[in-house]
């Protein structure tokens, strides 16, 4: 029995902690089974389909609401969990104020003190803190994860954003997930018009610039990804952004 125990204990002793650290229960299944249901493969959203299903995406949002990210998690995990919530919580918040021709619209309903934008509203909580939409995005993935390619995984619910996945993100696909989300959000005429002498390219490299040029410049990002290259002195130019409702 003693020596039983003595190997068990080794056994223990000897698994990585990025095991023992892997969260528990958390699965985003269920989010991923109302993306393939609800999101078409350009990205557009059957909203009205979602709210059929509030009740699935609710117990999906519990699901995050009772295991909130850790940093012991390794890195995938934590930004698979960040990306599905902001989009999961977007997508709330647009059924919530259905129908709507802009999420922009939601800031005119909004009546709470110093609360101008939708992305501003305090309704997403997780464990015991309370986040907006703005803190997800800002203080927590831009600031604490060096991924520029999460512009591209996330969705404001508007036409000029890239394309909602229609699946969830998850921690052993992301590198794929999000490499493919960036060279098709790059690629795509209705979003980037690219040249090799003329560029006019989304808002959101102008909005971000300082996250796309920490290992080079804005044109050596966009070279990564696009079909047609981007000659030295090109001229670039932001076009405007489309918020109307992505469906």
């Amino acid at each position: 029995m003693k020596k039983s125990l003595l190997l068990l204990l080794l056994f223990m002793l000897a698994i990585p902690v990025w095991i023992l650290a892997q969260p528990k229960g958390l699965s985003h299944a269920v989010f991923d089974q109302l993306l393939k249901k609800h999101v078409a493969e350009n990205g557009q959203v059957n909203y009205k389909g979602f709210i059929k299903d509030s009740t699935t995406l609710n117990t999906y949002l519990k699901q995050l609401s009772s295991n909130p990210a850790q940093t012991t998690w390794p890195v995938n995990e934590q930004l698979a969990y960040w990306i599905n919530a902001y989009n999961a919580y977007t997508i709330q918040l647009i059924i919530r104020h259905y129908p709507l021709k802009s999420i922009k619209d939601i800031g005119s309903k909004i009546k709470i003190p110093f609360v101008n934008t939708p992305w501003d509203l305090k309704f997403i909580r997780l464990g015991q803190t309370t986040y907006d939409l703005n803190n997800i995005e800002h203080d927590i993935l831009r600031k604490k994860f060096n991924e520029p390619r999460i512009h591209f995984a996330i969705v404001c619910a508007s036409v000029s954003c890239p394309r909602l996945l229609n699946q969830a993100y998850t921690a052993a696909q992301l590198d794929q997930q999000l490499e493919a989300q960036t060279r098709a959000f790059i690629n795509d005429p209705n979003r980037n018009k690219i040249t090799a002498n003329q560029v006019q390219l989304s808002a959101i490299f102008n909005w971000f610039t300082g996250d796309f040029t920490k290992k080079g410049s804005l044109t050596d990002f966009i070279n990564k990804y696009a079909k047609v290259k981007i000659k030295p002195g090109a001229k670039i130019t932001f076009m405007d952004y489309n918020w109307n409702l992505n469906e």
